[in-house]
């Protein structure tokens, strides 16, 4: 019997899934060869937190996700509407996922409000700083990597 694969949750968009706040993907040749051997856990926090695709774009108001997740900052869409409820709950299910399948590591699409690893975007400047899913799922131990 074949030894089990490592389980690895995958921001969807990066597998080429139409996830993004735009309704497409973000396929990432890289990320794809670098499962080879794994296997991969598609997961969007965007929309299990609720939020349609397409969607309005969104972004951390001030800080970064960790700020999100202690209360000292929130999420708004381009309307000015706070989506922060929304982007909590879905980081809390990609955290979830991550329990359930065992998975100890997470690759996570950059610049994203939710999945930004290093750097998310604010305005039309991307900053250094970690969305509100890549922040939870790094304070609760897993090994997190942008794409």
């Amino acid at each position: 019997m074949a030894p089990a694969k490592e389980p690895v949750v995958v921001s969807a968009c990066l597998l080429g899934l139409k996830t993004r706040y735009d309704g497409g993907g973000a396929l990432s040749p890289e990320a794809v060869n670098l499962l080879k051997g794994m296997l991969p856990v598609p997961a969007c926090p965007e929309q299990f937190g609720g939020l349609s695709t397409p969607r309005p774009r969104a972004e951390i108001t001030t800080g970064d996700g960790s700020d999100v997740l202690d209360g000292r900052s929130r999420v708004a869409d381009e309307n000015g509407r706070d989506v922060t409820g929304l982007f909590l709950r879905g980081a809390e299910a990609i955290l979830s996922i991550a329990r359930l399948s065992g998975a100890k590591k997470a690759y996570l699409k950059e610049k994203s409000p939710s999945c930004g690893v290093s750097i998310i975007c604010r305005g039309s400047a991307c900053i250094p700083g970690s969305g509100v899913a890549a922040a939870l799922l790094k304070r609760e131990g897993l090994e997190v990597k942008g794409f």
